[in-house]
């Protein structure tokens, strides 16, 4: 995932890790969505500084300084889904994020993101 390269590199490296994200995926056949992925890569790093502030404001006893990376990676990917993103509905997102968050963290990753995920359901949609 292109977003998880953000914990790893600086800020100015980003455009090479871009560029090289796409050249490992093209042989995976991603190549054709590389504008949708760099469009939505862009939004959300847009969005940073504004999801990192909201995990922090929610996470109680933690904050996104101590949330191992992965976690990390999948939280602001699904808030920035559920806030900002009107093509896929809140219950999808938190249902993708504890997906990932189980295949790629650690044994208690998917109810960590899932718990954290439900502070941010809007009114009324927590049947999603």
């Amino acid at each position: 995932m292109l977003l998880f390269r953000v914990e790893f590199h600086a800020s100015d490296d980003m455009p090479e890790q871009v560029r090289l994200f796409f050249e490992d995926e093209e042989r995976a056949g991603a190549g054709e969505y590389a504008k949708t992925i760099t469009d939505k890569y862009e939004k959300i790093m847009e969005k940073l500084p504004e999801l990192d502030q909201l995990l922090n404001e929610k996470t109680e006893k933690w904050n996104t300084k101590r949330i191992g990376r992965v976690e990390l990676t999948v939280l602001r990917l699904a808030l920035y889904e559920m806030m900002f993103d009107d093509e896929i509905p809140e219950g999808v997102a938190i249902d993708e994020a504890v997906t990932i968050a189980k295949k790629y963290g650690q044994e208690s990753s998917g109810a960590f993101v899932n718990g954290v995920l439900a502070k941010f359901v809007k009114k009324g949609d927590q049947n999603s």
